[in-house]
């Protein structure tokens, strides 16, 4: 206990000697004091402070983070005395705590008279950032960076920035800085030199600030203007995210302000050239060009010519075969397509367009490939009351009416012997293209059997006819069993009594004289009882009258006689 009371002792007058023999004031301490550097080792200046010993100060105080230290001998710095460090009479000094407390005296000046202060953000720490203010180190919550949410603050970082002081307290240490007041404040005075100055188609720089489904606000520089999704460009956009990204820098035109509600509303398309100028000369009226299919309606789809030149092509105008069907079956939105204009609208920034017409008329086409008269060959597509419907092309059919399977047959028994599916020649009878309709034939592919007796075959001709049916209204013949009569019941006899179909039997022949020759339908019109009135005046020319005596059995019966014998002769 003695020796550690000895020991102390001893420090204690080691101490008094060492400050006796220093003449050391110890109310430098914790003071600020000027000194001069004499010169400079490695890492470390020396400075002399005016004291009876000189003071090494870290190099590295002289710079700030990241920097080079720029001091050389003779520079007059303020230093902060913190203690006499050793028994040699060292002085620890410090450099930055001088810089912090000269800082912070002058930050406090600013803190009370509100103004800005210039700092520099070095590092990053939860919830936040570092801030250097000449010396003192304050907090920048991440909130108070930008007026915007920041993704990156890399290109904010070490570079001088404007920051308003929130809250500081000189006992803790603590300083609370923002740097997003100061951008409001500026924002304010900006946006209020702007609006006054604003005037509709002057031509301004922004910044996308925020994109919606109807267009884009941008940011004119403390004032907000909106970007409808019409005005970005000529050419059709579905989204403003399509040509936009929000940060972008853009130049935009005013095309309409409300001075009232301070509306603005803004035009990137206006600063481009119109495409639409001279687009009647671009696109004339029967020209064929390629497009892309922009977007698909009810009603058509759009097709663009060029960017910012859109036409429309109708649904009727899609496809020549495909009716009644929805655009979307026919084309998909990107697809390319070939088109005609129909017709040009320049003030009304209307085309119309023809998809059909620019691939050609498949009813034209057919009739340059297979005239009237050509055979062709298909399959059987359909089957219809009427007739039969046979494939001719990719997508058009050609028809086989009922009336035109068989020369011999009714159509109705003609058509049991074809089934769907069934692949069948036949003949070209007709093309119709304004109509779209194509007429074929089975049965032409052979001769008309009935064609000779057809062309023999007179009106008022003497005939004989096989019966071939027998109905109520009339019997049904052949004439050289391949043309077809028929013989009403009212020309069936002279006499009344004699006018019964049922006197007559099948495969019975009876003479008759035509009455009329139908070659489109291959039949005869024909009549017994005008043959019996003709021969009876014949026979009354010849065998005399009932004026003379006779009686009109007695005249028939001698023509009768004659014809009989007439016919023995041959």
């Amino acid at each position: 206990m003695a020796s550690i009371t000895a020991d102390r002792a001893g420090s204690e007058d080691f101490a008094a000697l060492l400050d006796e023999t220093l003449g050391a004031d110890t109310g430098f301490a914790g003071s600020v004091v000027t000194g001069k550097v004499i010169r400079v080792d490695d890492d470390v200046a020396v400075v002399d402070v005016g004291l009876k010993s000189e003071g090494r100060v870290p190099l590295k105080e002289f710079a700030a983070p990241g920097q080079k230290a720029e001091v050389k001998p003779g520079d007059l710095i303020e230093l902060f005395v913190e203690r006499y460090e050793d028994r040699d009479g060292s002085i620890v000094l410090s450099r930055e705590k001088a810089r912090r407390e000269e800082a912070w005296t002058n930050l406090e000046k600013s803190f009370t008279a509100q103004q800005r202060v210039n700092g520099v953000i070095f590092g990053r720490v939860k919830g936040g950032f570092t801030v250097d203010l000449g010396g003192a180190v304050a907090f920048l919550p991440g909130s108070q960076v930008d007026i915007r949410p920041v993704r990156d603050v890399g290109p904010l970082m070490g570079s001088p920035q404007p920051f308003q002081i929130l809250k500081m307290d000189r006992s803790r240490g603590n300083i609370v800085v923002s740097r997003r007041a100061v951008l409001e404040e500026t924002r304010a005075e900006q946006r209020s030199e702007l609006i006054q100055g604003l005037k509709e188609g002057m031509i301004l720089d922004g910044v996308v600030k925020n994109i919606t489904d109807y267009g884009a606000f941008v940011d004119l520089g403390g004032v907000d203007g909106l970007l409808h999704v019409t005005d970005i460009a000529w050419r059709r956009i579905n989204h403003p995210s399509e040509a936009l990204t929000i940060g972008q820098p853009v130049k935009v035109q005013v095309i309409r302000f409300n001075s009232e509600t301070q509306r603005i509303s803004l035009g990137m398309k206006q600063l481009m050239s119109d495409p639409w100028d001279g687009v009647a000369l671009k696109y004339p009226v029967n020209a064929k060009f390629a497009g892309r299919v922009t977007n698909i309606t009810d009603y058509g789809a759009f097709v663009e010519l060029e960017p910012g030149v859109e036409g429309l092509v109708h649904v009727s105008e899609m496809s020549w075969t495909k009716k009644n069907v929805h655009p979307g079956k026919i084309v998909a939105t990107s697809e390319q397509v070939d088109v005609m204009i129909l017709d040009v609208d320049e003030p009304k920034r209307r085309i119309s367009l023809g998809l059909k017409q620019a691939q050609g008329n498949p009813w034209e086409l057919f009739l340059e490939a297979h005239a009237p008269g050509s055979i062709i060959e298909g399959e059987i597509r359909n089957i219809t009351e009427f007739g039969l419907f046979v494939g001719v092309g990719p997508d058009i059919d050609g028809m086989v009416h009922m009336s035109d399977l068989s020369w011999d047959e009714a159509g109705e028994a003609a058509m049991q012997h074809y089934t769907k599916g069934q692949v069948v020649k036949a003949k070209v009878l007709d093309v119709d293209v304004e109509k779209e309709r194509i007429s074929l034939g089975i049965k032409q592919l052979e001769a008309d059997p009935a064609a000779e007796v057809l062309d023999r075959v007179r009106k008022g001709d003497i005939v004989t006819c096989v019966v071939t049916k027998v109905e109520t209204n009339g019997i049904e013949v052949k004439v050289d069993e391949v043309l077809t009569g028929f013989i009403r019941r009212a020309e069936l006899a002279r006499d009344r009594t004699d006018q019964r179909p049922d006197k007559f039997a099948i495969g019975e022949k009876v003479d008759a004289r035509v009455t009329a020759v139908d070659r489109a339908a291959r039949r005869l019109a024909l009549t017994i009882k005008g043959k019996e009135i003709e021969e009876e005046k014949e026979a009354m020319k010849e065998f005399g009258s009932a004026d003379s005596g006779a009686s009109l059995g007695d005249i028939l019966g001698a023509a009768i006689r004659r014809r009989r014998e007439m016919a023995g002769e041959e």
